[in-house]
């Protein structure tokens, strides 16, 4: 069984906001995100995502990261992203959409 979906969105200094993602995302639960990614991307210069408690992310998933990444972009501010499971890491490179993120490396 998985867990449920769960988004926490955490002020870790000025301007800098992380959201850690677990379960799954799609489109039942992208919307909670999207929700928590506009409130955090309010008037900040930076957004971290935390996937490591990814443990499946569909198309509307997609769509929501790219969205984040897209209005981020427009508004001068970063969205980075820590911890992105393989298999959502290649589906960013295999649509050529990973370079819409700062994507940092995994830890050593």
């Amino acid at each position: 069984m998985n867990d449920p979906f769960h988004v926490t969105v955490r002020h870790v200094g000025p301007g800098v906001y992380e959201v850690s993602v677990a379960g799954e995302l799609d489109v039942a639960t992208a919307p909670e995100l999207r929700t928590a990614l506009g409130q955090a991307m309010a008037g900040c210069r930076q957004v971290t995502i935390d996937l490591a408690g990814l443990e499946f992310c569909d198309c509307c998933g997609m769509s929501t990261l790219l969205h984040a990444a897209r209005t981020a972009k427009a508004e001068g501010s970063e969205i980075r992203l820590r911890a992105v499971p393989h298999t959502l890491a290649r589906l960013l490179r295999l649509f050529r959409t990973d370079s819409a993120f700062t994507i940092e490396p995994p830890d050593p």
